[in-house]
């Protein structure tokens, strides 16, 4: 399965190769890779790559949003070309109840080019994950670019707004059963199920 984020948040054309992620089963979880521009803008983050970075979303990332819908539980994915990552499981829009879960991501980085590859365990995906949206963010200051797969639909598009990847209401569909076979029932997660007790 994979999307092309050809728009920006506001549903404008991109002006570059659209970042490109790809979803693929594998048993421990979901293979997420990105094929993405590399722009180097801003500059790395001042954290280890390999590891997680609060606030990755103010440097050059490719994000990725698993939503279950009845309850907006939600996995949150970041990657950064430079290593870093920030994963956060959310329940309710914003209200982040996990934070710097760990993560096996590989970056392989070329001029202008970057490939990331994260195996993102099952155990870390809400009950019942069925929507899904995906943003790229890079640049600095007045050049700052914010893209989606999903934009804001124009009829959508207030005066004076600002892009908000959080708005869930515009997700659409994700079947992981047309990744992983429609006999495949995605595995309880004792991570989600600590929320509830």
């Amino acid at each position: 399965m994979e999307f092309r984020i050809k728009h920006t948040w506001d549903g404008l054309p991109v002006s570059h190769e659209p970042v490109t992620i790809g979803l693929r089963p594998d048993n421990a979880g979901l293979l997420m890779e990105v094929h993405a521009p590399f722009f180097n803008d801003p500059p790395a983050p001042p954290g280890p790559p390999g590891r997680p970075f609060g606030g990755l979303w103010d440097y050059e990332v490719v994000e990725a949003f698993f939503l279950s819908d009845r309850n907006e539980q939600y996995l949150e994915v970041e990657l950064c070309p430079h290593g870093q990552y920030l994963l956060l499981l959310l329940s309710g829009r914003r209200k982040a109840w996990k934070e710097e879960l760990p993560l096996e991501f590989e970056v392989t980085r070329m001029k202008t080019h970057w490939e990331g590859k994260a195996l993102l365990p099952w155990s870390y995906f809400p009950p019942c994950t069925d929507k899904f949206n995906a943003f790229a963010i890079h640049g600095s200051g007045e050049e700052r670019k914010y893209e989606a797969l999903y934009p804001v639909p124009p009829h959508e598009l207030q005066e004076g707004q600002e892009p908000d990847f959080h708005r869930l209401e515009f997700f659409q569909d994700l079947n992981l059963k047309e990744l992983t076979g429609e006999d495949w029932e995605q595995p309880e997660s004792d991570i989600w199920k600590s929320l509830t007790k």
